[in-house]
């Protein structure tokens, strides 16, 4: 009982407004080491669940407009970091002994976005459960790492909020770290990383299809999972665009809220056991990936500028 009372205390702190997304990464991760998690089935879901209903109430803060051009600004970089990406991650993987399975799906993770696209892509190459573990605790550690990190770089090479939100969008895994990581750095940065991150999770499905073509065995799944909250966020953008919206303040502020409780809850599920399941291999191959999308777009960002 103490423990869910304990919980419960840190969530409702995250709700109040002096709490960021890297304050509440970290209480999270804090209860993580302290105790075990009083939630440890229902918390995947609540995390899901809260990231997209948060995403798509960023979408009162946004106009199609800006969204469109924030998107074309992406896309070529976004095909380029996604095609290199896989490839170089599967490279390395046979270089460093890792299970082919793992491999894909780290790569995978790292390259469109972190966890969905592992969840997405492992049932179609029929991937164990220690593969899910070693591939979601490596994209989880680097997530938490991006949220410090790439706010420190942005302002050590004087990105302008544009320059990082295209640059956070292109780099960082999961989208709760992207817009996270975002809104560290400047409150602009947000719109044009939200739009271009969303934008480049929708390569799950080409991904996926391509998937089952290439790397499908003997009894998995060929149900592609589409994320279609992306879709819904789409149709707030254009609702808020053309037609007022008194109430877009409020669902603004409850959307910014509930990114940084979705922050909480990842950290609460970096426990010891996941750090320890990881292992080294997995992890530097994350590294490398996740070094070479980072380095090569800000390079690319830097050189247009």
């Amino acid at each position: 009982m103490a423990k869910k009372i304990i919980f419960l205390l840190g969530a409702g702190v995250c709700l109040l407004p002096f709490m960021d997304a890297g304050l509440a990464l970290l209480l999270g991760f804090a209860l993580a080491l302290c105790m075990p998690h009083p939630y440890p089935i229902q918390h995947k879901q609540w995390s899901h669940v809260l990231l997209q209903a948060s995403v798509v109430g960023l979408g009162f803060g946004l106009n199609i407009h800006s969204a469109v051009a924030a998107g074309r600004s992406g896309l070529l970089l976004t095909v380029a970091s996604i095609s290199i990406s896989l490839a170089f991650g599967i490279w390395l993987g046979a270089r460093l002994h890792i299970g082919r399975k793992a491999t894909y799906l780290i790569s995978a993770g790292t390259a469109i976005c972190g966890g969905s696209a592992i969840a997405a892509i492992a049932p179609l190459v029929s991937a164990k459960e220690s593969d899910m573990s070693i591939s979601m605790g490596t994209v989880f550690l680097l997530n938490a790492i991006a949220l410090f990190l790439f706010p420190w770089v942005g302002h050590l090479f004087h990105l302008s909020p544009a320059q990082f939100g295209l640059w956070a969008a292109i780099a960082i895994h999961d989208t709760s770290s992207v817009i996270g990581a975002a809104s560290r750095y400047n409150p602009l940065s947000v719109e044009i990383a939200t739009t271009v991150k969303l934008a480049r999770a929708l390569w799950i499905i080409p991904v996926s299809l391509a998937t089952l073509l290439v790397m499908r065995k003997r009894g998995a799944s060929s149900r592609v999972r589409i994320p279609w909250f992306i879709f819904l966020f789409i149709l707030v953008v254009l609702l808020h665009t053309f037609l007022p919206a008194f109430i877009a303040p409020f669902v603004l502020f409850l959307a910014k809220r509930g990114l940084v409780l979705t922050l909480f809850l990842i950290g609460t599920s970096l426990s010891p056991k996941v750090i320890r399941q990881t292992g080294v291999r997995p992890l530097v191959l994350g590294i490398g990936v996740w070094t070479l999308i980072a380095v090569g777009s800000l390079s690319v960002i830097l050189w247009h500028a």
